[in-house]
């Protein structure tokens, strides 16, 4: 299986619901365009650069996650901004890859907060613990789509495509 991006979400201010939409435009240091972080109003907007760019959950994840809990529970209520299949996500973590044609650096995990349990309802915490996805910095512009390919990069690639030449890892 090619690792996909299944759904793509995107909420205009912090809480707000998410909205889907069959394809975001990219912006280097930003963000989704017309997504919260991007515009600066994310709940979680005041930590640190790159923490918030971009954010990935895995839509099997998110499946297994409702299953457990018996409830319904969709990757949109996750509040991530990609939703893909095929990739193991923890492993982006420290690595350059790409989506579409965007490239990006997985900077950690993105754990669930119990904000994300207040907005749903549902008790979110411990279920999701290491599937709540990664958070992810974006190097270059370009359209992120449902259906756009999931890959990583070399860093020689990586350089290619926009990574800074002057550190190795983005801090």
């Amino acid at each position: 299986m090619t690792p996909t991006v299944v759904a793509i979400h995107l909420a205009p201010e912090a809480a707000a619901p998410m909205v889907s939409v069959p394809a975001a435009q990219a912006l280097p240091g930003v963000g989704l365009a017309g997504d919260r972080y991007a515009l600066g109003g994310g709940t979680w907007a005041d930590w640190p650069d790159g923490e918030k760019q971009l954010t990935l959950v895995d839509a099997d994840a998110v499946a297994e996650v409702a299953a457990e809990l018996g409830a319904p529970f969709t990757p949109a209520d996750t509040r991530r901004n990609v939703v893909t299949r095929g990739i193991d996500l923890p492993g982006l973590v420290g690595r350059w890859f790409v989506l579409g044609d965007v490239l990006a650096f997985g900077m950690k995990r993105c754990p669930p907060c119990r904000h994300l349990a207040t907005l749903t309802g549902l008790p979110l915490v411990r279920p999701m613990a290491h599937r709540g996805g990664i958070n992810v910095r974006v190097y270059s512009a370009g359209t992120i789509a449902v259906g756009s390919a999931v890959r990583v990069v070399s860093d020689a690639e990586a350089a290619s495509l926009g990574a800074p030449a002057d550190r190795p890892v983005p801090v």
